[in-house]
């Protein structure tokens, strides 16, 4: 199978997962619950995944993972499910909101119409403070605000988040998109102030590298992470599969405290504005490829 046929399969995949994920985004479901299920349809389908799947609530707009034991039951929030997948190294990324509540039609609508107007802006040569700019006006035009230190990226083989950094203003970078680059668009929507921090403990981590550990569980959670999660992001939760969940708390600490692992908290909007986004993976070129639809 060639470069090309895995970086298609692996957006074809990731495409069919957020679709179905989309579909159990409903009251009543535990997050965890469809979580779950989406990594398990990844795998049913023939892929990895390449993070976790997210589902971020309301004012958080990223990196938002359940943890083994997680209660959370949807019942009136705006969710945002992130799916990526991996073949063969080559990641396919694409993200959705849901809203339960019914009151932020036009939220959604803003992030899903700033991705239309990127994607018409996308091509060989073009800025990427361009993009930015559309992504920016098409927000604004809805009434709402873009985040502003969160970003579309590159997707490079076993790298979620490669060169070059793909703006939701116009942030003024002329880097150019190259032909056959492939990249992720993934516009942020808030009502808020158009910023986001950190707002709780990480779930979702990356091997860093290997440090000498004394205590011996952390170290035989640290020569699993090396087996089987190295290369590319992991959940705290797929760990109690082979541990108990104290043991993994504890050895989660441990490894990120000696630099062997890093962390990536969710990700909340500063203000506690509503976040929506919206995102596909695209092939440069002309035209440009819109690989996640389906």
């Amino acid at each position: 199978m060639t470069d090309r046929e895995d970086i298609i399969r692996a957006s074809r995949i990731a495409a069919e997962a957020l679709h179905f994920g989309r579909g159990l985004i409903k009251r009543g479901v535990l997050a965890r619950e469809i979580a779950d299920r989406v990594e398990e349809k990844i795998s049913e389908l023939g892929g990895r995944p390449a993070f976790p799947a997210q589902l971020s609530l309301n004012h958080i707009a990223a990196h938002q993972c359940p943890d083994y034991g997680d209660n959370t039951t949807l019942s009136d929030q705006l969710v945002k499910l992130d799916v990526g997948v991996e073949i063969n190294g080559f990641i396919g990324d694409n993200a959705c909101t849901v809203d339960l509540s019914g009151e932020n039609s036009s939220l959604v609508k803003a992030s899903e119409e700033a991705l239309k107007a990127a994607i018409g802006v996308v091509g060989t040569g073009v800025a990427v403070s361009e993009i930015g700019r559309a992504i920016k006006e098409a927000i604004e035009s809805h009434g709402f605000t873009p985040i502003v230190n969160l970003s579309g990226h590159g997707l490079g083989r076993y790298n979620v988040h490669d060169k070059p950094s793909i703006p939701n203003f116009d942030n003024g970078d002329k880097t150019l998109l190259k032909e056959g680059a492939l990249i992720a668009i993934e516009p942020f929507a808030t009502n808020g102030r158009g910023s986001v921090t950190e707002a709780s403990s990480a779930t979702v981590f990356s091997f860093i590298e290997d440090k000498p550990i004394r205590d011996s569980t952390t170290r035989a959670v640290l020569a699993e992470i090396i087996k089987n999660y190295s290369r590319l992001p992991f959940a705290s939760r797929w760990l109690t599969k082979a541990f108990k969940p104290f043991e993994v708390k504890f050895a989660l600490r441990q490894l990120e405290a000696a630099g062997a692992i890093k962390g990536y908290p969710p990700l909340g909007e500063q203000s506690n504005g509503l976040v929506s986004q919206a995102e596909h993976t695209i092939l440069v070129s002309s035209p440009s490829e819109v690989l996640t639809l389906i």
